[in-house]
């Protein structure tokens, strides 16, 4: 048997993976069913009640307050927005919990530096820096009594 993470042989009995970590053992999460139909319902809902908030309030200003074409506009456009980020969100939730995967970022290792270079391959550090051109000039700028000469 082998890991799925990493697929390093597995030593029988143990519920992690020596090399990575990953838990060997199937998740059975009483809980991932409910939570999915909570947040479905909790979509749906959200989603009927945010279009009739958008519709009625529409109604209200344009009836009862006697608002212009564009202000309801803003106004729809802006429930709507709300209403639509926040139904990506649980779409989004909802994905994660019927995908039952985590996102866990599995690093894999380091594969050789092949290159097709006539030369060697190029290092993977920085050269060593090169000394600067004014160390050794500094002391040309310290004052020297010049005499005229005879």
């Amino acid at each position: 048997m082998y890991c799925s993470t990493c697929a390093t042989p597995l030593t029988p009995g143990l519920s992690y993976c020596n090399r990575c970590g990953a838990s060997l053992k199937e998740r059975d999460d009483p809980k991932s069913g409910a939570i999915s139909t909570q947040l479905i319902s909790a979509i749906t809902v959200l989603g009927i009640a945010g279009l009739g908030l958008m519709l009625g309030g529409a109604i209200a200003l344009k009836n009862g307050a006697q608002f212009h074409e564009e202000l309801i506009g803003i106004f729809m456009f802006m429930t709507f927005s709300l209403v639509g980020v926040v139904e990506f969100f649980l779409c989004r939730q909802l994905s994660k919990v019927i995908g039952g995967k985590e996102n866990a970022r599995v690093i894999s290792p380091q594969q050789p530096v092949t290159t097709a270079e006539l030369r060697g391959p190029q290092p993977r550090s920085l050269p060593e820096p090169l000394p600067s051109v004014t160390e050794n000039t500094t002391r040309t700028l310290d004052y020297s009594r010049n005499e005229p000469t005879r």
